[in-house]
């Protein structure tokens, strides 16, 4: 059997069912929703089922989940610049996190789109359909740039990103975090 490996576009279909919890809709859409192929949302549920992200019944595995999205995304999907562009803000520039830091004198990171309203330095998102499905689920567009922000941004804007996550996957799973100074570095 061949070694089961995530692609990027699962990192989506995870935040996806993060966010409508119990109540998952249909394959086909989430698909809509997420801008993906139905076949690509299923292949990617089998993804992340493999790696001990969702249980068998489909729940998300928060725990996992917790230090996936903080110990391994930045890793595993490296973020990739490029020019000034038009497009869809993300990472530090997109709410939660531009709330708590003031925008500086260079051009905000955005996720290249045409319907984006923001001229910035472009980061190449997860996947080519994220900007357009953030822009029609804004909840999904703020855990996506959390992410962006864990990937790409610097040690600050890193851990204000850590901190935001994992709140907002404890309070999705009625589950309580543990306060950051019970918990240990390794």
């Amino acid at each position: 059997m061949p070694q089961l490996a995530l692609k990027p576009q699962d990192v989506v279909v995870l935040l996806k069912c993060l966010l409508v919890g119990q109540t998952r809709p249909s394959i086909a859409q989430m698909g809509l929703d997420l801008g993906i192929s139905a076949s690509e949302v299923h292949a990617g549920l089998r993804r992340l089922r493999a790696a001990g992200l969702l249980g068998p019944g489909g729940d998300v595995h928060v725990s996992a989940t917790e230090e996936f999205l903080i110990h391994a995304v930045k890793y595993a999907f490296p973020p990739q610049r490029g020019e000034l562009t038009r497009g869809v803000v993300t990472s530090f520039a997109a709410p939660p996190l531009s709330a708590q830091i003031a925008p500086g004198t260079d051009p905000p990171p955005v996720w290249p789109h045409p319907e984006g309203t923001t001229r910035g330095v472009s980061l190449a998102p997860l996947y080519r359909a994220v900007p357009g499905a953030a822009l029609r689920d804004p909840h999904l567009h703020m855990l996506l740039a959390l992410v962006d922000a864990v990937r790409s941004g610097r040690a600050r804007e890193r851990r204000l990103a850590e901190d935001a996550l994992r709140q907002r996957l404890h309070e999705m799973s009625d589950e309580r975090p543990e306060p950051r100074a019970a918990r240990t570095r390794r």
